[in-house]
């Protein structure tokens, strides 16, 4: 993947306002993967009792992976939107650990990009959520037929 196609998908994720209130942050973007975290915030906790972050904040660290994913695809989207997320929650993340999302675009088409995900704290191994989403291909002009 060119630089030029990692520096906007992390723009992309970065103008996001959503990402930012997150502090998600980007550790790999290439070639149709991202890996995406956000650190554990006290804000963004579910159950006061268990101190678990809420599932909606895990869901848009995966969206938003996800739609990073699609931006990085060796195909060369200039964008995306979400058009169907389904997300399986497993598991509660374990208070006070960053959470990670690590998302792979493993197909497109001319109008639509599929997506796996999963989402995982500390323990790699045992995923948080996992996801399968569709997104939207916007192409520049020159590549649409």
């Amino acid at each position: 993947m060119s630089d030029d196609k990692a520096r906007i998908a992390r723009q992309f994720i970065q103008a996001i306002p959503h990402s930012r209130a997150l502090s998600m942050q980007v550790e790999e973007i290439g070639n149709g993967v991202a890996e995406i975290s956000m650190p554990y915030d006290e804000r963004l906790v579910g159950d006061p009792r268990s101190r678990v972050i809420s599932g909606g904040a895990v869901s848009a660290l995966l969206d938003t992976c996800g739609g990073a994913s699609v931006m990085c695809h060796p195909t060369g989207p200039q964008g995306t939107a979400t058009i169907d997320l389904r997300i399986d929650y497993m598991r509660a993340a374990t208070p006070g650990q960053r959470i990670t999302a690590r998302a792979e675009c493993y197909h497109v088409t001319r109008s639509v990009a599929f997506v796996r995900a999963t989402a995982m704290d500390e323990d790699r191994d045992n995923p948080v959520a996992t996801a399968s989403g569709a997104f939207t291909v916007e192409r520049p002009k020159a590549q649409r037929t």
